[in-house]
């Protein structure tokens, strides 16, 4: 282990950061299929995800699940939209809460107040974000490295209400599958 004293929080994040696999400018969107798993009955459909960032879910009849996997693909695209780190993280500072075999875990300060990442091995493993009110746990198992930054293959979200600190939704687990389709990699979800 690194002496705490040594450890920069930023750096280590920015680095974790610009790690990340991110569409290019000329993003045209992409297409794959989506399996629902929910209580011994699966959900099989088709998405597309418009450059747009817009979710179209197709095949699939039931509201609830066709809402849960837009909310999802909306929540992936964002992630992969690429914007400098300054632009987003300026007005941050990271600071060290703990280094374990899990990863360096850090909570900001500044502009983004309470919110907590984890990293290890330049890989986002852990996200704790207040978004539109609302608190997002994310834990991600595994990741895929496509030479162009690293990808969530498997991972856990779940809501959590910002004023109890309780569970707000039930906790999904979604594995992705990729394929390389070129100069992209495209996704066939959950």
């Amino acid at each position: 282990m690194e002496n705490l004293r040594e450890i920069n929080c930023k750096e280590i994040f920015r680095k974790a950061y610009e790690n990340r696999y991110t569409w290019n400018n000329e993003f045209n969107g992409y297409q794959g299929k989506c399996i629902f798993f929910n209580k011994n009955k699966i959900h099989e459909g088709e998405f597309i995800l418009g450059k747009d960032f817009k979710p179209n879910i197709q095949k699939i009849e039931d509201e609830k699940i066709v809402k849960s996997i837009a909310s999802q693909l909306f929540e992936v695209c964002i992630h992969r939209v690429k914007r400098e780190f300054k632009s987003v993280h300026l007005e941050n500072n990271f600071n060290l809460l703990k280094n374990s075999e899990t990863g360096i875990e850090m909570i900001v300060s500044g502009k983004n107040q309470g919110d907590k990442y984890r990293v290890k091995n330049k890989c986002i493993n852990m996200v704790y974000r207040k978004i539109h009110g609302i608190i997002i746990e994310i834990f991600v198992e595994e990741f895929l490295h496509t030479g162009k930054g690293s990808l969530s293959k498997k991972y856990s979200s779940q809501s959590i209400d910002p004023d109890t600190l309780k569970a707000k939704s039930q906790k999904l687990k979604y594995e992705d599958e990729f394929i390389n389709i070129g100069k992209e990699v495209g996704s066939i979800c959950f």
